[in-house]
C-alpha cells in the first residue's frame, strides 16, 4: 500500500509543479502531493506496527534503520517540492 501512495504522492508532486509552470491554480496538487506522503508515512508507519504484532525482528532489524533514513529524506523533498511554487510566487510578488 505504501508503493501506491507513494507513487501517487510523486505523481501529484509533479502535477504541481507543472501547473505552476504553466501558470495554472497549482493549490489542490500540493495539497494531494503533500497529503499523500503523508498517508505514505502512515502505510509505513502501519507496516512496522504489524512487524511488531507478530514480533518479526528480523525485518525490524534489516528494514527500519534503512527506511528511516529514506523516509526523511523523501519527506523533506516532498515538503521543499510542493511548497517552491508557494515560495516563488510570495517572491515574484515582492
Amino acid at each position: 500500500m505504501w508503493v501506491i501512495l507513494g507513487v501517487i504522492a510523486i505523481v501529484a508532486t509533479f502535477i504541481n509543479l507543472y501547473m505552476y509552470k504553466a501558470g495554472k491554480d497549482y493549490k489542490l496538487a500540493m495539497a494531494m502531493g503533500l497529503s499523500f506522503t503523508a498517508l505514505t508515512l502512515c502505510a509505513e508507519y502501519s507496516l512496522v506496527s504489524r512487524w511488531v504484532k507478530v514480533e518479526d525482528w528480523a525485518a525490524l532489524s534489516d528494514v527500519v534503520p534503512g527506511m528511516e533514513r529514506a523516509l526523511w529524506f523523501l519527506t523533506m523533498v516532498s515538503i521543499l517540492l510542493n511548497i517552491a511554487p508557494l515560495l516563488l510566487e510570495l517572491k515574484s510578488k515582492k
